[in-house]
């Protein structure tokens, strides 16, 4: 399996392309803000040809440059329903402060976009790429489970980071939602699953399970807690974690601007390797 990224835009956003070996038929996953000509060198570089675009959600650090990802390579692209609103009218969706971004950006019509559906198993490229709806980030968040050869997958979108999760503040973010979806989607998966988020640097299942105080608050709540998908819901940022623990921040901390794990190998000695950095033995 060979993983490739690169961090897009002033975001920073994991752009990965995802393929069974060099030189062979690729998934490109978030091809995000003045992604097309890193996108382009980095698919060179591999002898990679893209088949497809998933997009774990619909914001537009993750979607800015789908349409002309697209176009150029006469290939689809997939997103969960509950996000086609952000395509259809961007601007009500992300907020005044990203408004100047949007002027003139050009975003396929829903119609023409193929939907993610929970549990569905998409065989692209020679990969097997399983979709995990997980709401909270949007109402569309989806995560994508991959088998990585010695260890399981996981292309979280803006769901987990490496100490985080994402923010639930923009329009269509829940906490409740969120709470649910870490609780019930990500807090089963294996320890040794190694998390490549839509931002910042890889990390693993285990080492966020024992370390970050949001999957602790998921952990701590009560099977049967409403996930509720619906408006934003500000007081949601400012629940305390479960006895014991301090309270969380305000809200959860988006990992912009952090290194992404550019190429990505399994090495039977240490795990994951990206460029600048290793997983420590059991994280």
């Amino acid at each position: 399996m060979l993983i490739r990224s690169f961090p897009a835009g002033a975001f920073g956003t994991n752009c990965y392309a995802v393929a069974s070996g060099p030189g062979q038929e690729c998934v490109v996953v978030d091809p995000g803000m003045d992604a097309v000509e890193p996108l382009a060198r980095m698919l060179a570089d591999d002898g990679l040809k893209p088949v497809a675009v998933v997009l774990t959600h619909g914001h537009l650090d993750h979607t800015f440059s789908v349409l002309p990802v697209c176009d150029g390579y006469d290939i689809p692209a997939y997103l969960h329903p509950a996000d086609n609103g952000m395509l259809a009218d961007p601007a009500r969706w992300h907020g005044p402060q990203l408004a100047p971004l949007i002027t003139g950006v050009r975003l396929p019509d829903p119609s023409e976009v193929r939907a993610l559906d929970d549990g569905a198993v998409l065989s692209l490229a020679g990969v097997e790429l399983t979709v995990r709806h997980a709401p909270g980030h949007t109402q569309g968040s989806v995560m994508f489970s991959v088998d990585l050869g010695e260890a399981p997958g996981l292309l979280a979108g803006d769901v987990l980071f490496a100490g985080s999760v994402g923010r639930v503040d923009l329009p269509g973010g829940s906490w409740d939602a969120m709470l649910t979806s870490l609780r019930d989607v990500v807090l089963p998966l294996d320890d040794e699953t190694v998390v490549l988020p839509g931002h910042g640097p890889a990390t693993t299942i285990g080492r966020e399970r024992a370390t970050n105080p949001y999957l602790a608050e998921a952990a701590a709540a009560p099977k049967g807690e409403a996930c509720e998908l619906g408006p934003d819901r500000p007081e949601g940022h400012l629940r305390h974690a479960a006895a014991g623990l301090r309270a969380l921040p305000r809200r959860p901390r988006h990992a912009h601007g952090a290194a992404a794990p550019g190429r990505i190998r399994l090495r039977r000695d240490a795990g994951l390797r990206g460029d600048r950095r290793l997983l420590p033995r059991g994280g």
